[in-house]
């Protein structure tokens, strides 16, 4: 994944680059498993939809700055290379960490965002509500525990 420096920050058209190349490498990495992967699928191809709302949030108005904040850790994780589950070493299986992540972030952040303005900015077909909620019950069949009692520390 590229990264935005300081002195660059994540444009949308670098954002939909990302979300286009999160999207792709998922399709293809699901092709090449020919349906092996079960539920963990479905969970997949919810991580560049997850990525992009997370960016689309901590660029509309409406959100106070703390939340801001949290939504930025979020988008960090999604594109630094080095995280819990490095995507360069298990391919895009890592991204389920990035996926969990970004969902305990917006779960945090619906405390003070209308839901309206989650569904404004999801590209998903699911209704985001229901795909954060599946998410959030997954979470522990998706990523190891030790993952997700840091990410839950984390939120707190």
């Amino acid at each position: 994944m590229a990264t935005a420096t300081a002195t660059r920050p994540l444009s949308e058209e670098h954002a939909q680059r990302i979300y286009d190349r999160l999207r792709a490498n998922i399709h293809r990495y699901l092709a090449r498993k020919g349906g092996t992967l079960g539920k963990t699928a479905e969970y997949l191809l919810l991580v560049p939809d997850v990525f992009i709302l997370l960016w689309r949030l901590a660029t509309d108005s409406r959100v106070t700055g703390k939340d801001k904040v949290l939504l930025g850790s979020s988008i960090a994780y999604y594109i630094i290379p080095f995280d819990f589950i490095p995507e360069a070493l298990v391919g895009p299986i890592g991204y389920l960490d990035d996926l969990v992540f970004g969902v305990y972030v917006l779960n945090k952040v619906l405390g003070n965002v209308d839901a309206s303005v989650l569904r404004e900015h999801w590209p998903g077909d699911t209704d985001v509500l229901e795909s954060i909620q599946r998410v959030l019950n997954a979470a522990d069949s998706l990523v190891s525990t030790n993952v997700l009692s840091k990410f839950k520390n984390i939120m707190k």
